[in-house]
């Protein structure tokens, strides 16, 4: 079975970056350990790393060191070429990867980057060592500067060179291809190549393209003085700063960078608050020249602006600097989250994955991973775009999560609160979140706010509500934004990053109440563990449910899990395994499992039984052998509340396992609780959650 596959491009800057980090986010889903290798890289400083490796280990979290996910630099290369010494290189890298190979499910490795002297040497080079570790190559090639024939010549002599040696081409990308030309280039393309050679091409996309401030202190190795948090602005022009401030002032233009001499204080300050300001467009940085760092008290000053505004300082004069910026080439770095997903997006979206994966590996259906299921999140957050609506629209938390789902493009986001306090937020803290393109609802001055209201005393007028306070009710965001998901302005809500779990539930029991069937909302939690993904419930919403609510429990779990592509296997927790214990808690989980087993006897279903026998397959074996869920249990029913919701913390704590949710389960429509100790992770994975269970009719 192949077990790796070559990213090959043909010239420098052709985008295969792109290519790699798309490819490595789906092998990721299939394989539990996936490497990263590249035979050259390019000649780096003391302290230096090649940014590729870097973005790649960091990114995706790879358990793989740095030394061991390259062979030579580009000079280690050259030299030994020199010499004669062509079989040194090729073995050193053949020994390096064989170990790579015992080690890991999968290795993706990327070719050179062909900058510098040698760059026809590299190409045969990469031929060679796709011909002798035997592994199926990807062909990238870019299509900026080149006419039509250019590019098909240039893209068929590679391929030609691949296939001469024997390698198998299974796919060519073409890559930062006009769109208009897109399916233009594929045609073209599969009349010089094999018919099974499956052919895509990706777009040339600006916002890559664009530099970040990031860009500019890598590029004129240069020293930061403030926001070194917010280096990952993106620049979209530069603006020279010589001129009097007055002046200077009307010519700033959106996310450009101000180029100035660093004992330009006027110009600097000017520029920061020009920034903070509502009367100029926002600038992405400022780039200092000469080596000059502002004096003392200039530094004061700034540092009291409280500015997030990135501030770098480089050696070469302004002049020197103008004219050099111009030749930055931007890169894609581990930190820049927006550009990395803007590639997977991309990926995504313009290649067919699956046809490529199919003819690289031998695809088994395995347990589910925790890779797999945050890429099937986002799948299938994507297959029916649904609107979430989140009430605590000023939590920085909230809005990191809208900017992430922004730049993924899967759900649409309606923040609620006031449009100037969250673009504020939104400027102040640094988020890239683009307030023009969401949607942001004042409750408090929305014209629907009276419908609302007249709707909810409906409602709740036989529970002694009055129009009064069902106005005031409505005014609460909880409230109006469960409104919206009733009157279908909205398909689900997430809230509780500020809220109590009471303050986000109980509108939704009041408004929306529970499925018909359905007789009490329970939670489940998504727990990726380091090899797995498992459902735990209940733990967060009912204190000690009976046997009867306990099995409700366990088959609405059941039926959550097989949604989100986990096979059911329920274990119906307690303090005893099978027949051994005896007392009033193992009878209601033994009661409990045979509800469930009269009700859906298509559920594999086994308890009472403890967690080490429900998923430890010697434990399990040994405590009960003829059992179909012992020791492979991927849905945990917990007892009572205080069980479950100290287990998902301490397996949380203790292993750093993931938790995702909790989601509730039972409502007519998705409203979801966040914890007020909530990441920004948790937040963009329970709205995908909630997209993903409004889709269901």
């Amino acid at each position: 079975m192949n077990k790796a596959v070559y990213i090959a491009t043909i010239e420098p800057f052709s985008g295969k970056s792109l290519i790699s980090i798309g490819l490595m986010n789906e092998l990721l889903t299939r394989k539990n350990k996936v490497g990263y290798f590249r035979p050259v890289i390019n000649d780096y400083s003391e302290g230096k790393k090649d940014n590729h490796i870097k973005t790649m280990i960091d990114f995706f979290k790879l358990d793989i060191s740095y030394d061991d996910a390259y062979g030579f630099t580009r000079s280690e290369m050259i030299k030994l070429l020199n010499k004669g010494q062509e079989k040194k290189i090729l073995e050193t890298i053949i020994r390096k990867y064989k170990k790579l190979e015992k080690k890991y499910d999968f290795i993706l490795l990327e070719g050179s980057d062909f900058s510098g002297e040698g760059t026809m040497i590299e190409f045969e080079l990469n031929v060679k060592l796709a011909a002798n570790l035997s592994i199926p190559v990807i062909l990238v090639s870019s299509g900026v500067s080149k006419t039509f024939d250019e590019y098909i010549s240039n893209i068929k002599l590679a391929y030609d060179s691949f296939k001469d040696e024997k390698v198998t081409v299974p796919a060519i990308i073409a890559n930062k291809i006009k769109p208009k030309n897109l399916k233009t280039v594929v045609a073209r393309i599969k009349k010089v190549v094999d018919q099974d050679t499956y052919v895509a091409a990706v777009p040339r996309d600006e916002n890559l393209l664009k530099p970040s401030m990031r860009d500019i202190l890598n590029y004129f190795d240069g020293k930061v003085l403030f926001g070194e948090d917010h280096l990952e602005k993106p620049v979209k022009q530069y603006e020279v700063g010589a001129m009097q401030l007055r002046h200077y002032l009307s010519r700033l233009r959106d996310k450009s960078v101000v180029i100035t001499p660093g004992d330009r204080a006027d110009l600097i300050l000017g520029a920061i608050q020009a920034d903070k300001s509502d009367a100029y467009p926002n600038i992405s940085g400022l780039v200092l020249t000469g080596g000059i760092t502002p004096e003392k008290p200039i530094l004061k000053l700034i540092n009291g602006i409280n500015t997030s505004l990135p501030i770098v300082v480089i050696k070469p004069n302004t002049y020197e600097a103008t004219a050099k910026i111009s030749d930055l080439k931007p890169k894609i770095n581990p930190y820049d989250t927006r550009k990395i997903m803007r590639s997977i997006g991309l990926f995504k979206k313009h290649v067919d994955v699956k046809r490529i994966l199919d003819k690289l590996i031998h695809y088994e259906n395995e347990k589910m991973t925790p890779s797999m299921f945050l890429y099937n999140l986002e799948e299938w957050a994507g297959r029916e775009r649904k609107r979430i609506v989140l009430p605590e629209g000023t939590d920085p938390r909230i809005l990191k999560a809208a900017c992430r789902l922004q730049a993924t493009d899967l759900v649409d986001i309606i923040l609620l609160g006031k449009k100037d306090q969250i673009c504020s937020i939104v400027k102040n803290k640094g988020i890239n979140l683009d307030c023009n393109k969401v949607t942001i609802i004042d409750p408090e001055t929305s014209p629907k706010l009276e419908m609302y209201a007249k709707k909810l005393y409906e409602l709740r007028k036989h529970k002694g509500i009055t129009e009064t306070t069902a106005m005031d009710l409505v005014k609460d965001p909880s409230y109006f934004g469960t409104m919206m998901v009733y009157m279908g302005d909205a398909d689900g809500m997430v809230s509780g990053a500020v809220h109590t779990t009471q303050h986000t539930i109980r509108p939704a029991l009041q408004i929306i109440k529970t499925k018909p069937g359905a007789k009490l909302v329970s939670s489940v939690f998504f727990m990726c563990l380091p090899d797995r993904v498992s459902a735990f419930a209940d733990c967060a919403i009912n204190p000690n449910p009976n046997a009867e609510e306990l099995a409700e429990i366990a088959i609405a779990s059941a039926d959550s899990a097989k949604k989100f592509g986990i096979k059911p296997k329920v274990a119906m927790l307690s303090y005893s395994s099978g027949s051994s214990g005896k007392g009033e808690d193992v009878e209601k989980v033994r009661q409990a499992t045979e509800i469930v087993k009269e009700k859906r006897p298509d559920i594999l279903v086994e308890g009472p039984i403890q967690y080490d026998a429900a998923v430890d397959p010697e434990v399990g074996k040994k405590k009960m052998p003829d059992s179909p869920v012992a020791g492979q249990a991927s849905v945990l029913i917990f007892p009572d509340l205080n069980t479950g919701n100290n287990t998902y913390k301490a397996v949380q704590r203790e292993t750093g396992a993931l938790a995702i949710g909790p989601m509730l389960q039972g409502l007519n429509k998705p409203v979801n609780d966040l914890s007020r100790g909530c990441t920004v992770d948790d937040v963009y994975n329970t709205i995908l959650l909630t997209a993903i269970q409004a889709q269901e009719k």
